[in-house]
């Protein structure tokens, strides 16, 4: 057996490494938005399931989300400790203003990149699904850069 050995020139020639610092700015954006997708997927759950049902149960978004009832209500929790929720005995859980602005600002990222995706050639279910993660690792200046392409389509 003939094994080849890369060598050097030619594994960099196909992938620059960063510098230290641009590469860890780039893994502390990454595991920071991580943390807030959670928070995004809750209150946009919450946002819809008040406006379907009138209220959000912790029962409902457990099952929605695919998750048990304990890590619900800690989540539930986190987002009333942010500032992003409130909850009432026997009443469910409501957004604040900042939870609100959170599920609009999630909703509209998850409509861009789907919107995108389908453009390039992506089936609608895929979409969608791969929306669900997507929207919450893709910076501002990519989603301008979405935006534009789409409207420079006629799509948006």
């Amino acid at each position: 057996m003939v094994t080849k050995k890369r060598s050097k020139s030619s594994a960099s020639a196909s992938t620059e490494l960063a510098t230290e610092p641009v590469q860890a700015d780039r893994f502390s954006k990454a595991r920071s938005a991580r943390s807030a997708s959670m928070l995004e997927d809750y209150t946009e759950l919450i946002a819809d399931l008040i406006a379907a049902n009138g209220e959000a149960r912790t029962t409902d978004i457990a099952r929605r989300l695919g998750v048990a009832h304990p890590t619900a209500s800690k989540t539930i929790a986190r987002l009333k400790r942010e500032g992003l929720a409130t909850a009432r005995p026997y009443r469910g859980i409501f957004l604040t203003e900042a939870g609100l602005a959170m599920a609009n600002s999630v909703r509209q990222r998850h409509r861009l990149v789907v919107d995108l995706l389908i453009a390039v050639g992506a089936p609608r279910e895929a979409a969608e699904a791969d929306a669900e993660g997507i929207e919450h690792y893709v910076s501002d200046a990519t989603l301008r850069a979405f935006e534009a392409f789409l409207h420079g389509r006629g799509q948006r």
